[in-house]
Order: structure tokens, then C-alpha cells, then sequence
């Protein structure tokens, strides 16, 4: 009986064990896997060779992202208006169009253009009647001929006539009338409105035959040669910029056309919002740049040398960063990665501390990407 029992223990403890080897296989086909590892076949390495590289440390400049728009100095910005208002006559232009400098480019009517000219010419002949007869009484005055006081009542309806028709001259001029050239038979009811400046025409106010006053803007005119770009920087970035920095700009319609300058002016006082207006000329004008027009603009504030990669050994997955680090042959893991600056095909790596001495890959990374997602659906 005692040989009977020793036997059937052992008989059981044996199975225990066989059932125990069966059992670990499983398990282990149970254990987790890594989602974040990616192995390639040899075939799979012949169609997509992969190539790594290690950090590096490159010459990288910092870069300060900004927006603003085109704008003018008030100087360069003109509002057209006629001083004594009057009804638009005629006038050709439109939003777009190129003016020179002295060319007409509205005629204005007012009947009380023809009442000055009026006043002017009556003024201008009362003072040459005026200065005979002071002249006269002067003369008579030296022989005793007539007393001081009429002298000098010639003498002061003179300068009245002569203060008069100066003040009518005056108001001639702004409508654009040289009183000089003014005649009896040369009184007009319309007068020219010139252009300043030489540029283009930004806005157009009024339409044939509509009234204007005098506070009333005709035509807004632009002189592109002082066009700049006005930046907005916040109060934290100052520190960064100083005059003379180049810059290059460019619009969300077509990032690729590339605009290139410098600053020359910072502005000295921040706004409520805590930004600041950073002035910015162009190196050279381009008749595509008008005022209003939204840009953006980068602009280098420091260099140093910095670890960086390549910018092809960066694969974004989800709105995040990730490069992939050799962790064995043929066997690669998905690594998450900080980004600094970029230039020249190069970015700066900010966490590189975790990529010390370690293998990144640098040649088909959105390959191994694409390899990693597809295994896992």
C-alpha cells in the first residue's frame, strides 16, 4: 500500500509539471505588446532601406514668428477734398489706378466760385483806385494843399482794399485759381482738382453730380515708395529685436513668394493688448504689396550651435513629434521628440539629453510609420 502511494505521487507531481510547460507557452502568447516597436523582414529592409544617423550639433538660428499688415506713413497717404465744397463735374478715376503728380483728376462746380472771383476782381480794382488817390492826397499834403487827416484816410482805405483782395487771393489759391492770371473774361464756374503725390488711387467717395463739403473726403491716394511692413510683437520679445535685423516676409496666398528686408523702427509704446509696432522696410517694392494687405514675417534673433536632425528623420503622428530609435537590428521604436528652431534642412532637438549615443533614423522614417499603424489595425 505504501509502495502504491509513493507511486501515484509521483505520477501526479509529473503531470503538474507537463501541465506547467504547456501552460507557460501560453502565457506568453497572452503578454502585451508594445505598440511603439516596429520590426522589418530582410525583404521588408531590401525595399526600404533604412539608414540612422546620431545628433549632431549644427549652426541654428532662433527664429521669431510675427504678423502684421502693409502700411504707409501719414505722409504718403493722402485724402483729397476741395475747401469750398461744389457739385463733382467729372472725374475718371477708380480704386487701383496710377496718378501723377499736378494731374486733374476731378473738376468741381460751385456758384460761389464765381462770386469770389468777383469779389476779387472789384477788390483788386478798388485797391489801384485806392493807391492813385492816396497817392494824389499825398502829394497835396506836401503842398499844404490838403490836411494830414485826408491823407491818412487814403493812406488807411488803401491798405483796407490792399487786405481785402490778399484775403480773396488766398482763397482763390485753394480752389486752385492763380488770381495772378484772373480777368473779367476769364471768370469760370468750375475749377481742378489736382493730384500731390505720384502713386495710385486707394478709395473713391463720390459719383458725377453728387454735393460735397468741404469736410467731405474726395479720393484717398497712396505713394507707394515709403511701403512698409508694420509688425505686431509682444512686450516679452522686444529684448529680441533691434533696428537693422533682416527679416523675411511672406502671405498665407502664397507662402512661397518670399519678401525680404530689415527693421527700422521700434516703436517705444505698448499698446493695451501688450504689443508693440515694429516698422519694417522692404529691399525692394513690389506693386503686389498694398496697404492693408496681412503678412507674415520671420525674423532671426540669435545664432548658436545646437543638437539637431535632419528634418526628414521627424515623422508627426496626431498633431505630435516623433523620430524612431534603433533599438536592435532591424528593429526600431517610435520615440516622442521636442522641436526647436529649423534652418537649412536641419531642426533643433530640445530634448536631446534622451537621444544620447542612440541611433535615429533618417531615411524612410514615414515608411517604418506606416508599417507601425497598418501592423496595429
Amino acid at each position: 500500500m505504501k509502495s502504491n502511494s509513493i507511486y501515484i505521487l509521483l505520477i501526479s507531481f509529473s503531470l503538474l509539471i507537463q501541465c506547467k510547460k504547456e501552460e507557460a507557452p501560453k502565457q506568453e502568447k497572452n503578454l502585451p505588446k508594445d505598440e511603439n516597436i516596429v520590426n522589418l523582414t530582410d525583404a521588408q529592409m531590401r525595399n526600404a532601406p533604412i539608414e540612422t544617423t546620431t545628433l549632431s550639433l549644427k549652426n541654428i538660428a532662433s527664429t521669431l514668428k510675427l504678423n502684421g499688415m502693409i502700411d504707409v506713413p501719414p505722409q504718403n497717404l493722402v485724402s483729397v477734398s476741395i475747401p469750398l465744397g461744389g457739385y463733382l463735374k467729372s472725374s475718371n478715376l477708380l480704386p487701383g489706378m496710377p496718378v501723377s503728380k499736378g494731374q486733374v483728376i476731378a473738376v468741381i462746380e460751385n456758384p460761389q466760385f464765381i462770386q469770389l472771383q468777383q469779389d476779387y476782381l472789384m477788390a483788386k480794382s478798388k485797391a489801384r483806385f485806392a493807391e492813385l488817390d492816396y497817392t494824389r492826397q499825398k502829394t497835396l499834403n506836401q503842398s499844404q494843399a490838403s490836411s494830414d487827416k485826408a491823407m491818412q484816410l487814403a493812406q488807411s482805405e488803401m491798405n483796407s482794399q490792399r487786405i481785402l483782395m490778399n484775403s480773396l487771393s488766398q482763397q482763390l489759391r485753394l480752389i486752385n485759381i492763380n488770381p495772378e492770371s484772373l480777368k473779367s473774361g476769364s471768370i469760370t464756374k468750375s475749377v481742378p482738382v489736382y493730384s500731390s503725390i505720384n502713386g495710385f488711387v486707394s478709395k473713391v467717395n463720390v459719383n458725377i453730380g453728387k454735393y460735397v463739403n468741404p469736410s467731405d473726403v474726395l479720393f484717398e491716394l497712396i505713394n507707394p515708395d515709403d511701403i512698409h511692413l508694420n509688425l505686431k510683437v509682444y512686450e516679452k520679445d522686444l529684448q529680441s529685436l533691434r533696428k537693422g535685423q533682416r527679416f523675411v516676409a511672406y502671405t498665407n496666398a502664397d507662402p512661397s513668394k518670399k519678401y525680404y528686408g530689415e527693421v527700422f523702427l521700434i516703436s517705444k509704446d505698448i499698446n493695451p493688448g501688450g504689443l508693440v509696432d515694429v516698422h519694417c522696410h522692404f529691399d525692394k517694392y513690389d506693386h503686389n504689396l498694398v496697404p492693408g494687405m496681412y503678412m507674415n514675417a520671420e525674423i532671426e534673433t540669435s545664432t548658436s550651435f545646437s543638437n539637431a536632425i535632419s528634418e526628414d528623420s521627424v515623422v508627426n503622428f496626431e498633431g505630435k513629434d516623433f523620430v524612431f530609435v534603433e533599438e536592435k537590428k532591424q528593429t526600431y521604436r517610435l520615440t516622442p521628440v521636442t522641436l526647436g528652431d529649423t534652418e537649412n534642412g536641419f531642426v533643433q532637438i530640445l530634448n536631446f539629453n534622451d537621444f544620447n549615443n542612440k541611433k535615429i533614423v533618417t531615411k524612410n522614417a514615414y515608411t517604418l510609420l506606416m508599417k507601425l499603424k497598418n501592423t496595429e489595425e
